[in-house]
């Protein structure tokens, strides 16, 4: 049995080695000895870690590579995460839709089934991105998306002919409890304190809501004596934005950063330790509910209100362009007013949702794994392009 797997891999985003993680760690669990491939912008790194065949994901080499893959595989798993959306420039092949879309068609083109895989759709508003995802991803045999808000804009961009089923983020499903964890034992916050994770990033050239919140956080230190924590979710591009908070606070030398390079499974042991996350960051706010400590969202982007609604945390999202540090205080101190009210619904909330994150590993079997290789080549040949 063979897999192929094309997705934000290999760049140092958290979030997205998350997913790439939980989807081969499940699929292994399921099938152990599965062949898996994935296309990685760091191939030896990503082939390394997670003992896989990993190509490089551009065009400029690998090519015929790819393409050989694509040829001997079961099904291309494109996802999960945000990969299809158009809010970073679109050319005819760059940018992460075009990108990501070209893949699935080249997977038609040789002859093998596709799932888009617990995918967050959008936003999408270009007409030539809308205009791809019509034609390329109306060709997919089935598509798993992780809330109804992208279910819902894909039926509006005209997306009618595959399945699209909503279950959940596939990392819902990342096992957490792997040892060793050293950074979780022997890390910065292993001494007491009132710890609030906070995940900023930057957003092209905006900065004045990083001055916001660097203020929110001055705020929450002088009337309830907190110490911020920086969590990195991508590597220097957030550290980066975490230095900025940082020198706008009149408080900042009183903040902790974090540097990069920690796993997922040290990250949320960490953020175990702290009261609350502050997050920009969609995953850090996952994260934070597998931590089962509440968090309150930094709207920047559709997918971050649509988890917090998910959750039943919508009463916490704070829209990034309307920071205001009050407001953040407020909603901290009911936070702490209603611990045990809110860390049941979050309990409940992880649970549910670990479920329906596995549900995409039980429709992979049912759609693609269950037939023989040659029926599921003549059944996705009459979705040739």
């Amino acid at each position: 049995m063979k897999v192929v797997l094309s997705g934000f891999y290999g760049f140092g985003n958290m979030g997205d080695e998350a997913i790439l993680q939980s989807i081969i760690d499940n699929l292994r669990l399921r099938w152990p000895d599965i062949e898996i491939t994935v296309f990685s912008f760091s191939p030896e790194e990503t082939g390394q870690k997670h003992s896989v065949q990993s190509l490089y994901r551009g065009w400029r080499r690998e090519t015929i590579k790819k393409i050989r893959a694509l040829r001997e595989a079961d099904v291309l798993i494109s996802g999960g995460g945000g990969l299809l959306q158009d809010a970073y420039a679109t050319g005819i092949i760059s940018g992460p839709l075009p990108y990501y879309l070209l893949i699935v068609l080249l997977a038609k083109l040789c002859g093998t089934p596709v799932m888009f895989f617990s995918q967050g759709i959008g936003p999408i508003t270009s007409r030539y991105g809308k205009f791809l995802v019509r034609k390329i991803a109306n060709k997919a045999d089935l598509i798993t998306v992780r809330d109804k808000e992208s279910k819902e804009l894909l039926r509006a961009l005209g997306v009618l002919k595959p399945e699209i089923i909503v279950t959940a983020d596939i990392v819902f499903a990342l096992r957490t409890d792997r040892a060793p964890l050293p950074a979780v034992s022997e890390g910065p916050l292993n001494r007491p304190g009132k710890w609030v994770a906070v995940s900023v990033r930057p957003w092209f050239e905006q900065k004045d809501y990083l001055k916001q919140i660097g203020r929110a956080l001055d705020l929450l230190m002088e009337t309830h004596h907190v110490t911020p924590v920086f969590f990195p979710m991508e590597g220097d591009y957030d550290y980066r934005a975490a230095e900025e908070v940082v020198r706008q606070m009149k408080n900042g030398n009183r903040s902790v950063l974090l540097k990069p390079g920690y796993s997922p499974e040290e990250m949320i042991g960490l953020l175990k330790k702290c009261q609350l996350t502050i997050g920009m960051r969609l995953h850090s706010l996952i994260f934070s509910c597998l931590a089962e400590i509440p968090y309150i969202g930094i709207v920047y982007d559709p997918k971050v209100e649509n988890f917090l609604k998910a959750t039943d945390m919508q009463a916490f999202a704070i829209a990034m362009n309307n920071i205001q540090p009050d407001r953040i205080v407020e909603r901290y101190q009911y936070i702490i007013n209603h611990e045990d009210e809110i860390g049941e619904r979050i309990k409940q909330k992880k649970s549910e949702l670990g479920r329906e994150a596995l549900k995409n590993i039980t429709l992979l079997e049912q759609y693609f794994l269950t037939e023989s290789v040659g029926e599921k080549r003549e059944h996705t040949a009459s979705n040739h392009i």
